[in-house]
């Protein structure tokens, strides 16, 4: 996919939009989780607590008693993360119970970091236990019976890492999860925009058969949303197709309707002997020659933007070759003719025959012994060019800028008007293409002529 495309756009749009949710998603599942977890873990602190203190205060004495055993054995293991402790809060500096796992340590309350209890007066915090550990604390204040007892913090913590290793197990699952699920939404998403955009590349395929000749009408059936595009494009190349006839037929209609006047002008005055008659001949004949000419460029004009014409470039020059060996058969002339099989050039076969059939004749008339045509790639895409070297005597750099000219010539004995190597000029640039003249390899003159291939 190319950067400046739809289907990047789409995609690109898709990924960014994954690539952010996802990772939005784990954040907030990887939270709640955390909050599920330390619920869990409270419950289970807040069973050992209710059961602390109903050891503590069983018979409703005015102190809290020595507690029993809670039924774990953790809490028995020195520095084992599970603790409890029961401390009055009247300022003491040591609780009054603790459980053996603390020793002689005590805990670092909630109540202590100004932690705000809840509706039961219950403290919850992470705090930093015996031997650096990292330990869950909840927090009770229970005041024992009797109007003189003072109030106590019951608390009971236990090793944070349960919920850490919970924790960290639930987000490798999350984000494995995650990232199959971003993979195949990656995956989904380009197969969709392939899908999606299937028909507008084979409209590009269809449209590239038109261009080259090898349908007329863009054809299949389309998705809704492109068929209306698909009916106004054939309704364009109908369009264009009537438009170059109508022209084609005016082109004609005006050759017929200026030639036959001239005729008339050019023989009246053949009738009529002396100067006047002479120049009226001499003018009509310009004109005549004139509006040939630009009839052609207009005739080439209108067909040079008719969508579908290609012309096989080794079957002409082939067929030209043919043409010249028996014309100037006498003169001994060797033509040889090189071309790329399959080479085809975007344009009707008429003009490339003009083209080519007059840069090999200005060759086959100037050579002396040899003339070479070659076809073959261009220099700049879409572009093929035709060589046409002779052996001849070749032109100066200011000879060459003027038989460029039309109706220039450098050598009367030679036939012609002066127009071949002008109508091999403007034909080539109405196709978007060029003729350059510069010396030969062969010693004579070189005519490269480059033109859009098919």
């Amino acid at each position: 996919m190319r950067l400046n495309s739809l289907a990047f756009r789409l995609f690109a749009s898709a990924a960014a939009w994954t690539l952010v949710v996802l990772p939005a998603t784990a954040i907030i599942l990887v939270s709640l989780y955390r909050q599920a977890v330390e619920r869990n873990f409270d419950a289970r602190l807040n069973v050992y607590l209710t059961s602390l203190v109903a050891s503590t205060t069983q018979g409703a004495p005015t102190k809290p008693k020595e507690p029993t055993n809670l039924g774990e054995p953790v809490f028995g293991i020195p520095f084992s993360g599970w603790y409890w402790q029961i401390k009055p809060l009247d300022g003491a500096a040591r609780p009054d119970f603790v459980s053996d796992s603390l020793l002689d340590q005590q805990l670092e309350l909630p109540s202590q970091n100004d932690i705000p209890p809840d509706k039961s007066l219950t403290r919850r915090a992470y705090a930093t236990g015996p031997e650096q550990q990292r330990v869950r604390i909840v927090e009770r204040e229970i005041k024992p019976a009797g109007p003189s007892s003072n109030p106590y913090s019951y608390a009971v913590a236990g090793d944070a890492s349960e919920i850490d290793r919970d924790l960290a197990e639930f987000t490798t699952m999350l984000i494995a999860a995650l990232a199959v699920l971003g993979l195949g939404l990656l995956a989904a998403t380009y197969f969709q925009v392939r899908f999606g955009l299937a028909p507008l590349r084979d409209m590009r395929q269809n449209l590239s058969e038109i261009r080259s000749g090898e349908a007329e009408r863009l054809e299949g059936e389309m998705p809704e949303e492109i068929r209306p595009l698909q009916q106004e494009l054939n309704a364009l190349i109908q369009s264009n197709r009537e438009i170059v006839d109508r022209a084609r037929t005016h082109v004609g209609n005006l050759a017929h309707a200026l030639k036959t006047p001239l005729s008339v002008i050019s023989n009246e005055a053949r009738t009529h002997k002396g100067p006047l008659s002479d120049k009226v001949v001499e003018q009509a004949e310009i004109m005549r020659t004139h509006i040939t000419h630009h009839l052609d460029r207009a005739r080439v004009a209108a067909r040079s933007s008719v969508i579908g014409d290609i012309t096989d470039v080794d079957g002409v020059l082939q067929a030209l070759k043919r043409t010249l060996d028996r014309i100037y058969e006498e003169r001994g002339l060797d033509v040889e003719v090189v071309s790329i099989p399959g080479l085809k050039f975007q344009g009707e076969k008429q003009d490339f025959e003009e083209m080519v059939g007059n840069l090999l004749d200005n060759a086959c008339k100037w050579a002396t012994s040899r003339v070479r045509a070659e076809a073959r790639r261009g220099e700049r895409p879409a572009r093929f060019m035709v060589v046409v070297d002779d052996d001849g005597p070749g032109l100066t750099e200011a000879e060459r800028a003027k038989v460029g000219q039309r109706g220039q010539r450098l050598d009367e004995s030679k036939p012609g008007s002066g127009l071949g190597l002008s109508i091999v000029a403007d034909l080539a640039h109405l196709y978007k293409g060029s003729l350059a003249l510069e010396p030969s390899p062969e010693g004579g003159l070189r005519a490269r002529l480059e033109l859009p291939v098919a």
